[in-house]
């Protein structure tokens, strides 16, 4: 979808607009979301930031996706100037020959952040971005502390789809850097007894939302971090062991794509495998030898060309099992 269809379903007659999940845990599915929920969450997004009629924001994410809609619909109903660059794992490349203008807020994948990174002019107009929220896949640990010294404040996201995007928000950098989110205005998340994150947020969400995310709550009843997925859980041996958990371990260490995920075990229930990208299996068992915990470490190691990962950057995590099953 390009720019001008969706500003055409947006204005159309229909309450509805039609939008994808990512698909990082299975098949993506189809959508049908209310404008006035979507014109809400804006709303709520703009002031939280304190952004106002004339900044400026910048559409790089794929318009298939409520991130990159969400964007547009912002710009629409606060009165934001637009600029829209094809998406693209660079998406700062064309402002490096000059003429950059002033990005009061954009939002990006981990793997946009990070490339653009590594490109000086690039660095440099990110650096300059207002407020950049960061969503799709987590922040890990190294391309946070990259992020640190950044003049301007960089955010991490939470949310998904049924919640039109972020309902929570925080800050990586600068004297309010935090590990919880702190939830928008209207917001109200808590923990079940599973430890299951329960959203409600009635301006963008008809029904309270039941999560597969675990987490925690914060000693002020309103903050929570996040732990991880239910359906990321390894149960091995009687222990349970965080997907994510084990990747933010290795994170620092690893030079080289990898991605853990499970296979069932006749003995253990189920046991740890690691996707690994190209010839670096020697090095990864090294590395896991050496950081994990002997009940985290992988018993299957696994080559593969390339991680499978969703359209939006984040790990399948279902296509990613069923590799795993079928060895």
């Amino acid at each position: 979808m390009v720019l001008e269809e969706f500003i055409e379903e947006w204005n159309n007659e229909s309450n509805t607009v039609r939008v994808h999940t990512s698909g990082s845990t299975g098949k993506p599915k189809e959508m049908l979301v209310e404008k006035e929920r979507m014109a809400a969450s804006a709303r709520i997004t703009c002031s939280f930031l304190g952004l106002k009629r004339g900044d400026t924001s910048l559409l790089c994410m794929p318009l298939d996706y409520i991130a990159g809609k969400m964007m547009v619909v912002r710009s629409l109903v606060c009165g934001l100037k637009l600029i829209a660059v094809e998406p693209s794992g660079h998406p700062l490349r064309g402002f490096t020959s000059g003429g950059c203008p002033e990005i009061s807020f954009a939002a990006m994948v981990p793997m946009q952040v990070y490339n653009s990174m590594q490109v000086d002019g690039e660095r440099e107009i990110l650096r300059g971005i207002r407020h950049l929220i960061i969503g799709g896949g987590a922040v890990d640990g190294e391309l946070a502390a990259a992020l640190k010294d950044f003049p301007n404040a960089v955010w991490s996201t939470y949310g998904m789809t049924e919640t039109l995007s972020h309902i929570a928000l925080r800050r990586i950098n600068g004297e309010g850097a935090s590990d919880w989110y702190t939830p928008l205005g209207g917001v109200s998340v808590k923990v079940d007894n599973q430890l299951r994150i329960i959203i409600d947020a009635p301006h963008v969400c008809k029904d309270v939302l039941t999560t597969n995310d675990i987490g925690e709550m914060a000693p002020d009843g309103r903050c929570f971090r996040v732990l991880g997925r239910m359906d990321n859980t390894i149960c091995s041996g009687g222990i349970k062991i965080q997907i994510e958990e084990v990747e933010s371990m290795l994170g620092p260490f690893a030079d080289f794509p990898f991605l853990i995920t499970k296979k069932k075990d006749s003995r253990l229930g189920e046991t740890v495998v690691m996707l690994v990208e190209g010839s670096n299996i020697p090095k990864a068992k090294e590395i896991c030898g050496k950081v994990l915990p002997k009940y985290s470490q992988p018993r299957i190691y696994i080559k593969v060309e390339r991680l499978p990962m969703t359209e939006t950057g984040k790990p399948a995590r279902r296509e990613a099992q069923l590799i795993a099953e079928g060895c």
